[in-house]
C-alpha cells in the first residue's frame, strides 16, 4: 500500500460565530473532495422516503448495522501525537424548534443525533449513526465516510440514503431527511484512506407521510405527489349496483377465473342452441377469457369474432392491460410469478438514480370454449385511486438544531461519543440492541494511532466499548448538557480490542484537521431544497 499523501490546508478561525453571521472556514488551497449526488430531484427523493416510511417504517425496522465483521477488530499502534496542520477553528452550534421542552425519549441525549439509513451494494438495508451539524443553510449531516461510500462493495456512493434524527425504536419523530449530495475527501472515496473517514451530507427539507386519501380518477391524474391504484374486491350486488363502501373509485370490473390447463372444445355449430350457452347441464360449453402468458397471447390470432375460439381477448390484454400497482402488490406478484401462479408481466419505472418509483402489471387473455363443468370463480373488483399525503417538517437545523464544528483542536480533551451500537463483541456477547442511542465519555488519548489494515496513520482514540452501529456517530467537544450542544470534532470510524480479550475497548476517529474543514466548506454551500409543497405534492 502506498503511504497517504498529507495535504496542508490552513483554515481561518471562526470561533463564536452566531447562526446569523455563519461563514465557511477559509482555505489556503482548494480541498481535495468528492461530491456525489444522491438523488435525481424531488420524485426520486420522495420515492426514497416512501421506501423507508411505508408500512409503518417496516424498512427502517428491517435494517441492520453496517456490515462490519466484529471478529476483525484491530489494534491501535501509537504514532507521533498532535497532527494539526494550521490554526484551530470552530463554527458555533445552533438550537432548533424541538427545544428542551419537546416530549422525546432519552431526554439527556442531543436531539441532533440519529440514524443514517441506506442500501448497500447487495441492496440490503443498513444503518450507521450521524448528527445534524451547523451549516449556512441548516441542512448538513455529519457521519463516517464509509456510511456514504460502500467501501465493501462497488466502492461507489450508497443508495437510498436518509437521515432520521431522534430515531427511537422505528419512529421518526422529527421527519425523514433524504440525502441530496454527499461530500467526502478524495483520499477516502478513491483510496479508502480511513484517516479521512468522514462525510458531510446535504439533505432535502424533511417530511413525513401524512396518511392517504381515496380520490376520483380526475383528481388522481392531476395529483403530483405519490399515488397508486389498489384493486379492491367487491360483492356481486355492489358490482350490479355500481356502488361500494370505498368512496370515489375507478372502473368496476369482473373476471371469471378458471382452473389452469382447462380442456377447450370446438365452438358450437349453432351458437343460439341453449345446450351450448347454458352454464347448466352436462355437455354444455361456454366462452371464457382465460389468462395466458405473453408468449401464448402473441401466438393467438387477433380477435375477429365474438364467438371465435383461441383468439386474443383484446379488452383485457396488451397495453390496455398495463395497470399501475403498489410496491406491495408488485412484491407479492413477483413471488407468485416465481411460483407459477401469475402469468402476466411485471415492469417498473426507475428515476435517474436507478430507484424504482412506479410499478405495473400486464395480464394477457385469450378466448376459449370450455366445458361447463370446469370450475370457475367470478371475481368482482373496483380500482381504488389513492394519493399519498405528505407534510413538510422544515430544514433539519431549524427542527433539531445543529452541533457546532471544530478542527485542528488539541487532542487529549474530554469528548462525548454518541451512537447506536448493535453488533456483538468479538466474543459473541451482544450488550446493545441498536434501538436507542448510547454514549461514551472521556478524554481522547494524547497520542495519535496507526492501523495498517485501513491505511490509518493518525487517528485519535477514545476508551469506549460501543460496538459497530455506533460508527458515524459524533465526537462532541465542550458538550453542554442543558443545551445538548457542543462541537463535532470527530466521528466513530473503527473499533479496537487493545488488550486481546475479544471485547471492544477503544474506538477511533479521523483527526479533524484542515482537510476536514475543507470538505465541510464545500458541503456548506449547498442550498436546502423543499421536495413537498404545502398541499403535500411533489415540487418538481
Amino acid at each position: 500500500m502506498n503511504p497517504r499523501a498529507k495535504h496542508l490546508l490552513i483554515p481561518l478561525t471562526v470561533a463564536g460565530l452566531s447562526a446569523a453571521a455563519l461563514a465557511s472556514p477559509a482555505q489556503a488551497t482548494a480541498p481535495e473532495f468528492d461530491r456525489e449526488n444522491l438523488t435525481a430531484g424531488a420524485p426520486g427523493a420522495y420515492a426514497i422516503a416512501k421506501f423507508w416510511l411505508d408500512a409503518n417504517g417496516a424498512a427502517l425496522k428491517k435494517a441492520t448495522q453496517y456490515n462490519w465483521d466484529s471478529k476483525e477488530v484491530t489494534k491501535l499502534v501509537a504514532t507521533q501525537g498532535d497532527t494539526s496542520d494550521g490554526k484551530a477553528g470552530s463554527v458555533a452550534p445552533t438550537g432548533g424548534k424541538s427545544g428542551p421542552s419537546a416530549k422525546v425519549k432519552n431526554v439527556n441525549l442531543p436531539r441532533t443525533i440519529g440514524k443514517v439509513f441506506f442500501l448497500d451494494h447487495k441492496g440490503q438495508p443498513r444503518w450507521c449513526s450521524g448528527t445534524s451539524i451547523q451549516s449556512r443553510y441548516l441542512n448538513l449531516v455529519s457521519t463516517a465516510g464509509h456510511c456514504a461510500y460502500d467501501v465493501e462493495g462497488n466502492k461507489e456512493v450508497v443508495s437510498n440514503w436518509v437521515f432520521v434524527p431522534g430515531y427511537y425504536q422505528g419512529k421518526a419523530p422529527w421527519g425523514l431527511y433524504v440525502g441530496q449530495a454527499a461530500f467526502t475527501h478524495y483520499n477516502f472515496s478513491v483510496h479508502e484512506d480511513f484517516d479521512h473517514d468522514y462525510a458531510f451530507v446535504a439533505v432535502y427539507n424533511g417530511f413525513v407521510l401524512n396518511g392517504e386519501k381515496v380520490v376520483t380518477g380526475a383528481e388522481f391524474a392531476d395529483w403530483k405527489g405519490g399515488k397508486w391504484i389498489e384493486p379492491k374486491e367487491i360483492t356481486a350486488d355492489e358490482y350490479a349496483a355500481g356502488v361500494s363502501k370505498y368512496g370515489p373509485l375507478g372502473p368496476y370490473k369482473k373476471e371469471d377465473k378458471v382452473a389452469k390447463d382447462v380442456q377447450t372444445v370446438n365452438p358450437p355449430a349453432d351458437r343460439s342452441d341453449p345446450k351450448y350457452l347454458t352454464e347448466e347441464g352436462k355437455g354444455g360449453v361456454r366462452l371464457l377469457a382465460v389468462e395466458v402468458t405473453s408468449y401464448d397471447y402473441g401466438k393467438a390470432p387477433v380477435a375477429s369474432s365474438a364467438y371465435a375460439n383461441n383468439e386474443r381477448y383484446e379488452s383485457k390484454s396488451g397495453d390496455k392491460g398495463k395497470t399501475p400497482i403498489s410496491k406491495e402488490e408488485y412484491d407479492k406478484l413477483v413471488k407468485e410469478k416465481a411460483a407459477g401462479n401469475f402469468l402476466g408481466q411485471l415492469t417498473t419505472v426507475k428515476d435517474k438514480n436507478d430507484t424504482e418509483i412506479e410499478w405495473y402489471k400486464t395480464q394477457y387473455f385469450i378466448k376459449k370454449w370450455v366445458k361447463t363443468d370446469v370450475t370457475t370463480t367470478t371475481y368482482y373488483w373496483v380500482e381504488k385511486y389513492v394519493i399519498g399525503l405528505a407534510k413538510e417538517t422544515g430544514r433539519l437545523g431549524e427542527v433539531v438544531g445543529g452541533q457546532g464544528f471544530a478542527w485542528n483542536q488539541k487532542i487529549g480533551q474530554p469528548v462525548f461519543a454518541f451512537g447506536y451500537p448493535a453488533a456483538p463483541h468479538p466474543d459473541g456477547d451482544k450488550p446493545y440492541t441498536g434501538l436507542t442511542p448510547k454514549y461514551c465519555y472521556g478524554k481522547t488519548n494524547t497520542s495519535t494511532y496507526a492501523v495498517n489494515d485501513y491505511k490509518v496513520e493518525d487517528q485519535i482514540a477514545l476508551r469506549c466499548s460501543m460496538t459497530p452501529g455506533a460508527d458515524g456517530g459524533p465526537w462532541i467537544l465542550k458538550y453542554n448538557n442543558a443545551k445538548r450542544l457542543g462541537f463535532v470534532n470527530g466521528v466513530t470510524s473503527l473499533f479496537h480490542d487493545q488488550d486481546g480479550n475479544e471485547r471492544i475497548d477503544f474506538v477511533s476517529s479521523p483527526y479533524f484537521d484542515g482537510d476536514a474543514a475543507g470538505v465541510y466548506n464545500e458541503a456548506n454551500v449547498v442550498r436546502n431544497t423543499r421536495i413537498v409543497s404545502d398541499k403535500g405534492e411533489l415540487l418538481r
